[in-house]
């Protein structure tokens, strides 16, 4: 099993987090902020990993150390159980519906962090979660696992069935991305030797 344990300690946040690729999408989450709670279930529930995160940040202050510390404390998981990213796709996507809303992802675990979020959502909050923090979270993931991350509503109507989408998609592309591929074998996926 590839798995990771990272702890994250900041002035600002505390994080533990224990991360298996290879999971079956169980799942325990208490973040503080209960609609992020939500997504990363679903995360880990359409990634078929298992996570358990315990995070304490100074939300009376505001929640974006904390959203933006989960995003990077997850891609620092990821990129610790990939350990040498032999053998594995490298590079997924997906495009999830989700009733009237339909969301792209794109991951490519090439080593260069690099993100993009457009999500079309007007609404500041989505049930407790400040919606501009989820362009932080997913570019602190970027940053911990040294990925691209698109993420793009294609077009729908809710804001929280366009998080939730972009959330699903997500989670699916990076599963494509970071499954082994038999015809790799033991292979470094990128011609330049390292990623």
């Amino acid at each position: 099993m590839r798995r990771a344990v990272i702890h994250r300690k900041t002035t600002e946040t505390q994080i533990a987090l224990r991360f298996a690729l290879d999971g079956k999408g169980k799942y325990a989450v208490h973040t503080g902020i209960r609609f992020l709670d939500h997504m990363l279930e679903l995360f880990a529930r359409h990634g078929a990993f298992d996570i358990r995160i315990d995070a304490k940040g100074d939300l009376d202050v505001d929640q974006h150390h904390t959203v933006e510390d989960l995003g990077i404390a997850l891609g620092e998981a990821v990129s610790q159980a990939l350990g040498n990213r032999r053998g594995i796709n490298r590079a997924g996507y997906f495009v999830m519906p989700m009733d009237e809303t339909l969301a792209v992802a794109a991951v490519d675990l090439g080593g260069r962090p690099h993100t993009v979020v457009s999500l079309g959502v007007n609404a500041a909050r989505v049930g407790d979660l400040q919606t501009e923090l989820v362009y932080d979270f997913f570019e602190g993931f970027a940053i911990g696992a040294r990925a691209n991350v698109h993420v793009k509503v294609l077009y729908g109507r809710s804001s929280h069935h366009k998080i939730e989408a972009v959330f699903k998609a997500f989670a699916r592309a990076l599963r494509v991305a970071c499954a082994k591929d038999r015809r790799l074998a033991r292979m470094l996926p990128s011609t330049k030797g390292l990623l």
